[in-house]
């Protein structure tokens, strides 16, 4: 199945063939615009083959209405691109209207969403001034209970008058909140 070009295979020269030239096989049996005429065909005139008028009546018919068809057919085509433009036209202005609302509703989305961080901020800043106020009446609270601790200088001080002062704390007491019975101190 190789076919032999000046002693090589083709097949060879497609292997041994760099990889960037590109080969061509030359086809048989056929000849080059500037080769002249054949020597047989050098006196022959052409004459075209003979026309039926009947047929020729056909055939202009049916081309006739091959043209009407194709003028249809072109016709409908230009209305059908018309139409399309239109409506392409049509979907651009919609587009941008849509556009439009999209930008005027998205700008709306953030300034209420920028309001809503607002009032969180403003919500935040009084949960902390509550939280500041207090912690501050916690501290005098301490402060003012701090008056009443025991230390070591008014020590002696708070013992006499838990004598002088004696507490029972031994008492029962009813479901009405009043004491019941209680013992008495020794």
């Amino acid at each position: 199945m190789f076919q032999v070009i000046g002693g090589r295979s083709v097949q060879a020269a497609r292997v041994l063939a760099p990889r960037s030239a590109v080969l061509v096989e030359a086809v048989r049996g056929r000849k080059s615009r500037t080769d002249p005429v054949a020597k047989s065909k050098v006196g022959r005139i052409k004459v075209p083959p003979p026309v039926d008028p009947e047929e020729m009546v056909v055939l202009k018919e049916r081309y006739g209405e091959y043209q009407m068809i194709m003028r249809a057919l072109r016709l409908e085509a230009r209305q059908e691109a018309q139409e399309h433009r239109v409506l392409m036209d049509l979907n651009h202005l919609e587009n941008q209207r849509m556009l439009k609302l999209r930008i005027v509703r998205v700008q709306k989305e953030k300034e209420e969403a920028d309001r809503k961080k607002f009032e969180v901020i403003l919500q935040r800043e009084q949960e902390q001034q509550e939280i500041v106020k207090e912690k501050e009446k916690e501290i005098l609270q301490l402060q003012e209970d701090a008056k009443n601790f025991i230390t070591l200088e008014n020590l002696d001080q708070r013992i006499e008058e838990a004598l002088d002062n004696p507490k029972n704390y031994n008492f029962a007491i009813d479901k009405q909140g009043k004491v019941v019975k209680q013992t008495m101190l020794q």
